[in-house]
Order: structure tokens, then C-alpha cells, then sequence
């Protein structure tokens, strides 16, 4: 029986099972010596990652934001004005490499093990002229846009001038961040299409190019719509001639010349200090052409992590780019950040319904612990909750099975709510920064987050989930590999009042120790049931240094090992 009580009232919930009142026979303890239990042995499932828009993000160094570049077509700070003092930009901001570095601390501070960042390549020096005009609260209109987020590349082998300084060139940069913060640095990238390139009133120069390392033009659209290209100028064949994202120009996927020249840049970012690739719109390019660069890639970096990004709440969808013979990527969560945001962003929401997406034994991806979690980014509205949904977010993110990311300014509730158009990718600044330090959402964060990173049960932990009801969530992570032996027991809590939870089945004896606190807690092996406080919006993370010997909880240990390997 699992139990809550409140002042107010007492309810009893059936459980999965989760304490044992009897004492392991010598069998379930032989059992216990030679399990193992993981939920994966990758060794990036123990990272965790903040995202952020670098030019959205700190300007450390005025002298790169180029204000007067674009002449007639300028790219620097093009506002969105909406209703009620509302704002958004399309412009350049002037975040830069130096803004990062000025605040490595401060997100290592956090918790975080990783940084990605939106690309680091050259981008147009004019902000678009064609297509559908931007205004504020726009859905999927580019005119007037600069490629201030970095995907709109010109040239992959240069870094965009906004973003290196004099002394601080991408190479410097990632090893700053390696060497000094401990943060690994991962790489955006991008093979599915270049800058806007038709619909123009007049060609601009720098729209709808591509040049290669040596500066060299290898690609030109020439302000032509698709079918107008001819596949047989040399000009048009790294193109497409259907239309793909808006008006950007769409690489053809099929020509080897085509992934010689991306991978090859990739490479390049490799060599100068990219720990892990973020693979953007994955999902808009056949499995054929991505199974080919993970292929290149891992010849020469068979460890590389790589994730996707596949637009689709579908997870039958997105599982297709984990499959070894499409590539075998790890992908973005986008079920999960749908029903993480539908759970926290409604506090009468039940937990119960938070389970829809994780799929830890249906074989629905080929290893589901190995995800990207998220709640925000830059491409769909924020999350539209409270401070104290976010707290409860974080709690469920840093916990639960998959690799937690969080978007910048996510810490403290930054433009809650909004879409790209209406201030999602708004300018977060030092003075921002510095006030986070003090939010509600960034200390609590901070906690969680730190309790994941010193833990590998919460890192690589085979999930065994117990009673999910109302406002209580009640877990297993388990890992149990090369001697290394460590079980969390998670509790959360979502509701706005304290709760005394009981549990009574598949309690495993020995001494546990609250990761929070320190504080340790004797389980006997003739003790029935364990009752924990947890504290309103909060969590209880205890944690057992030792083999679990409980009988029913080996046996569905190995249940879950059998489905996910």
C-alpha cells in the first residue's frame, strides 16, 4: 500500500510494488552480486547540457557586433514591436564567444557538464529581403530576418564574424571551456539547407551562396526558385530543385559532393575541440544521406554523441533516426517535452500522465535512456508555467531516464510563454544573469542538478517506475555494473503542500543515505513499510551504495534489462 497524508486528508493509492518485508534468501543475494542493471553504459548519457542563442545571450565584446553591416539590408538589432511594450528582434544582439566565457562559471555553477550552442559558421551579411514579411507574433515568415541564430550558413568552414574576438578564436574558446569550466562543448550542425535564397526583389550578394574553405564559390541558387535551377550548372548542383524550408535554399542530399563538403567541415570543428554534434532538422533529410556522415564520422571518432533534431511529437517517428541502419542517432525528446509541459504547466495535472512518453521496456527506440530531454527551446513557445512548475519540472528532468538540456533563461522563468516571434529568443544579458543567481528557479535547479551530476544511478540508472498519482511520482534508478553499485529511490512532489508518503513493497534493506541532506536512514530487513516527507514542490533523492538483494525487484530488474538489450 502506498500511502499520502496530508493535515487536510489521508488517501491510499495502490502501488506497484516497492518494500519487501522479508529477508533476502541466499539465492536473491548471489543474484544481487552478479546483476547488472543500466539503463545505458553511454558515457554522454552522464552529461548535462544548457542551449543557448549565442548572440542572444551576453555581449562580451562590442567591437564584433558589425552595427553598421548590411547597408540598405541592416543586421544589427531589428526590433518587433508588439502590443502593451511587448518587443522581439531580428536583428543581431551582439552575443559573442566572450559572453559565453565571461559566464562559463555561472552556468558550471549550475550544474551543467556540457554547452551547445546555436552554429558557429558564417552567416549572411544582410538581413533577407524576400519572402513573407516578420512582424511580431509571425508563424514561419523569414523577411526582414537576419541569421543572427546561426542556420542560415554560407560558409561552413569560417566562423561567423559576431561571434570570435581578437583573443578569442572557436578553438581558444572550446579549450576555455574544457580546460577551465570542465564544460565539454557540443556542436551544432546543420546539412539540410543553406541561407534564404529566392524570392529576392533584387539578388543580394551574400544570400544564397555557398563557399568552401578556401573561400572559394561552390554553390550559387542566384535568386532562382527551384524549379528554375539547372542540374546541370555546376553552380546548381549542390541543390535541389523542389523547394524545402521556406525559402532557404534545400541541399541535395544525393550528390557526393554534397557530403564531402559538410562532412569535411565537420571535421574541422571537430579537430578544433567539438565534443558531441546536435544535428539540426534532421528529419527533413532521407536516413540514407545522415547513415552516410555518421558512418564518415565514426570512422575517424567511433565514440562521437550525436542527437537530433526531428520535429514530431511522434515518437514511432523520431525512434526511425535511433536505428543503427539510419545512423544511430540519439534524438531530441519532443514526446517527452510534450508531456512533461502538459503535466507542469497545469497544477491539477496528474503524474500519471507523464508516463506516456518515456518507453522504457516497448523496444520504441533503441535505447530510450540515451535521449535529449527538454521542456523549452528556441523553435516553440516556452513553457508556460509558474516558478514553481519549472522547480517541479527540473525535480522530474534531472531524475528521470534521458540526458536533461535546459534552454538559457529557462533558470528564471525568462519570456514564459512565448513563440520565436514574441520574445522566446529575447536578449538575456548580464545584468539578467546576475539576478538569476538569486531566482527561485536557478537555486532549485542548482540543487537537482548537482545532485545528478555527483550520481550515477541518476545518470545511466535503469528506471524502475513505482507509483505515479495526483502529485506524487515514485521511482527506482538502478545501476549496478563493473562494481560500481548505487540505487536512487526518487520521490517527487508537485503539490503546494508537504506529503507523508508511505511505501510498502519491494523495500530493499540496508543503509540509505539522503542525497540532499547526507543524512542516513536504516532499512532492516524485517521493516515493512518506509515513510517519507516530501517537502511541497520538492523531491527526496535516497540513495543505496550497495547490491539491491530484494527478490521481486531483481526479477523486474531483469524483466527491464531483457527488454531494453
Amino acid at each position: 500500500m502506498y500511502k499520502i497524508m496530508t493535515k487536510k486528508s489521508l488517501l491510499a493509492l495502490a502501488a506497484l510494488g516497492l518494500l519487501s518485508s522479508c529477508a533476502s534468501p541466499p539465492s536473491a543475494n548471489r543474484d544481487a552480486t552478479n546483476l547488472n542493471a543500466y539503463g545505458t553504459l553511454n558515457p554522454f548519457a552522464s552529461e548535462q547540457i544548457y542551449f543557448l542563442l549565442t548572440d542572444r545571450f551576453v555581449d562580451g565584446d562590442p567591437d564584433n557586433n558589425q552595427v553598421n553591416q548590411g547597408g540598405k539590408y541592416k543586421t544589427f538589432n531589428i526590433p518587433l514591436i508588439g502590443p502593451e511594450g511587448k518587443q522581439a528582434n531580428i536583428g543581431y544582439m551582439g552575443g559573442d564567444f566572450k559572453g559565453i566565457i565571461n559566464n562559463a562559471q555561472y552556468i558550471k555553477d549550475m550544474g551543467f557538464t556540457a554547452l551547445w550552442t546555436t552554429p558557429i559558421v558564417d552567416n549572411p551579411d544582410e538581413a533577407f529581403s524576400g519572402g513573407e514579411p516578420t512582424k511580431f507574433g509571425s508563424v514561419g515568415t523569414d523577411g526582414g530576418k537576419t541569421g543572427y541564430h546561426g542556420y542560415w550558413g554560407v560558409n561552413f568552414y569560417k566562423v561567423d564574424e559576431h561571434l570570435e574576438s581578437p583573443d578569442l578564436a572557436f578553438a581558444d574558446f572550446t579549450r576555455i571551456l574544457r580546460e577551465d569550466y570542465d564544460l565539454k562543448y557540443v556542436l551544432d550542425i546543420v546539412a539540410n539547407h543553406g541561407s534564404p535564397s529566392y524570392s529576392m526583389p533584387v539578388s543580394q550578394a551574400s544570400m544564397g551562396k555557398l563557399y568552401d574553405e578556401q573561400g572559394r564559390l561552390v554553390a550559387d541558387h542566384q535568386n532562382l526558385y527551384p524549379d528554375k535551377l539547372d542540374p546541370n550548372n555546376p553552380l546548381h548542383k549542390f541543390f535541389n530543385t523542389q523547394p524545402g524550408l521556406a525559402q532557404l535554399s534545400d541541399i541535395n542530399e544525393n550528390n557526393p559532393e554534397v557530403l564531402d563538403y559538410f562532412v569535411n567541415s565537420y571535421f574541422k570543428w571537430i579537430d578544433q575541440g567539438a565534443y558531441a554534434l546536435r544535428v539540426d532538422t534532421i528529419k527533413e533529410m532521407p536516413h540514407h544521406f545522415w547513415k552516410k556522415v555518421a558512418d564518415r564520422i565514426r570512422e575517424r571518432h567511433p565514440d562521437m554523441f550525436m542527437f537530433g533534431e526531428s520535429y514530431s511529437y511522434e515518437a514511432s517517428f523520431i525512434a526511425q533516426h535511433t536505428r543503427p541502419e539510419n545512423g544511430g542517432y540519439s534524438v531530441l525528446d519532443f514526446p517527452g517535452r510534450q508531456a512533461i509541459t502538459s503535466v507542469f504547466e497545469n497544477d491539477e495535472s496528474d503524474y500519471a500522465s507523464i508516463l506516456s512518453y518515456l518507453h522504457l521496456k516497448d523496444g520504441m527506440y533503441q535505447n530510450p535512456y540515451e535521449l535529449v530531454t527538454f521542456y523549452d527551446n528556441h523553435d516553440m513557445a516556452r513553457m508556460n508555467a509558474s516558478d514553481r512548475g519549472f522547480v517541479n519540472a527540473n525535480n522530474w528532468l534531472f531524475t528521470s531516464r534521458g540526458i536533461p538540456c535546459i534552454y538559457y533563461g529557462s533558470e528564471a522563468n525568462f519570456s514564459t510563454g512565448l513563440k520565436e516571434h514574441e520574445g522566446n529568443r529575447n536578449y538575456f544579458g548580464q545584468a539578467r544573469v546576475n539576478a538569476a543567481k538569486n531566482h527561485v528557479v536557478h537555486n532549485n535547479l542548482t540543487r537537482i542538478a548537482h545532485v545528478r551530476k555527483d550520481n550515477v544511478s541518476l545518470q545511466r540508472g535503469l528506471q524502475v517506475n513505482l507509483v505515479f498519482a495526483g502529485n506524487i511520482a515514485s521511482f527506482y534508478r538502478i545501476y549496478q555494473q563493473d562494481g560500481v553499485n548505487q540505487t536512487a529511490l526518487v520521490v517527487l512532489n508537485k503539490g503546494e503542500a508537504a506529503e507523508s508518503v508511505t511505501l510498502d513493497k519491494m523495500l530493499n534493506s540496508g543503509q540509505w543515505r539522503d542525497a540532499l541532506s547526507g543524512k542516513k536512514l536504516q532499512v532492516s530487513k524485517k521493516q515493512k513499510s518506509l515513510t517519507l516527507d516530501v517537502p511541497a514542490n520538492g523531491v527526496r533523492v535516497l540513495l543505496l551504495d550497495a547490491p539491491i538483494t530484494n527478490p521481486d525487484l531483481i526479477a523486474e530488474v531483469k524483466h527491464s534489462m531483457a527488454a531494453l538489450f
